[in-house]
């Protein structure tokens, strides 16, 4: 039976991810990781203290719990990235080369490692960006998901080390707080609207980029890592699409449901990360290969999260 070790779990998308695996394997075989005990790890049914840097932990660990699996999602983000570079590439390399260690030596069965469109840059196609193309990232998180994404097919080819990964879009959930992107304007947003305050957006209205509803983003996860060995074809990080959407368009979805919410617009520095990733991406790959297809888009989304948030 597999034993799930998850490092990061009290993130935005380790929080789902964590009990959604734990609906799947039982709550018995799951285990969360995060740097700190805190009010969300209250949801787990099983919580341990780890500092993804500190290896002979991360070890100790895995042999104390015959681990399997590895769910490696701690990560600093985009915008807070810019604020700290080489703490962020500090942690973001030496967290995935601990992980991607342990599980050679320990000759574990698979590794998940989120990647992001951050890979990504300016000169890069920015409709319908393929799976294969320029990646010239500009931000230290951009710079550090590239590396790690070369880190990962080295492992496997290498080392046979089975470690997949997407590269999420926006994720977009409201069961827990934003940590740090440039898309966290699409969570954050709802949160005003239902509360009934004005929101005041830190992109430009014009400003489109790829999104994923968090359910999607948690079933895409799970398919990956449920799926046969043989059909994945891409070792370094797929692309994953739901939708596209801008400020504006997601304002204008809010007031179907809330006809007084209202918004402005105050671009800061994270307008020009904005600007450097992509508008739509191109996730063909991972519809071919394993399956592929999200189920929400913006209206869905949107009337989803406002319905739950009441």
């Amino acid at each position: 039976m597999d034993k799930i070790l998850i490092i990061g779990a009290g993130g935005q998308l380790g929080a789902e991810l964590t009990l959604a695996l734990a609906k799947v394997y039982g709550d018995e075989h799951v285990i969360a990781t995060d740097i700190k005990n805190g009010d969300h790890t209250a949801a787990f049914a099983r919580f341990e203290v780890l500092d993804v840097m500190d290896a002979e932990r991360l070890a100790a660990l895995v042999d104390e719990n015959k681990i399997t699996q590895i769910y490696h999602l701690a990560a600093i983000l985009s915008a807070t990235g810019e604020k700290n570079p080489k703490l962020a590439w500090k942690l973001n390399m030496d967290g995935l080369i601990n992980v991607l260690d342990v599980a050679k030596e320990k000759q574990l069965d698979k590794i998940f490692w989120p990647s992001s469109i951050a890979v990504f840059g300016p000169t890069t196609p920015a409709d319908l960006t393929p799976q294969h193309t320029i990646m010239d990232p500009n931000t230290i998180y951009g710079i550090s998901k590239l590396a790690g994404e070369r880190w990962c097919e080295y492992y496997f080819q290498k080392y046979n080390v089975d470690v997949r990964s997407l590269r999420y879009p926006g994720l977009i959930g409201y069961k827990s707080p934003p940590g740090g992107g440039t898309t966290d304007y699409a969570v954050d947003i709802f949160f005003k609207a239902r509360t009934g305050d004005a929101y005041t957006c830190f992109l430009n209205k014009d400003s489109y980029l790829p999104m994923m509803y968090m359910p999607d983003a948690i079933r895409a996860t799970i398919d990956l890592m449920e799926a046969e060995k043989s059909h994945i074809k891409v070792r370094s990080s797929y692309n994953v699409s739901a939708m596209s959407f801008s400020p504006e368009e997601i304002a204008s979805a809010i007031q179907q449901i809330i006809p007084t919410f209202k918004i402005t617009y105050e671009p800061d520095f994270r307008q020009a990360i904005a600007d450097s990733w992509p508008n739509a991406i191109d996730d063909q790959e991972a519809k071919r290969d394993w399956g592929w297809r999200p189920q929400y888009n913006l209206d869905s989304m949107t009337a989803d999260i406002l319905h739950h948030l009441k």
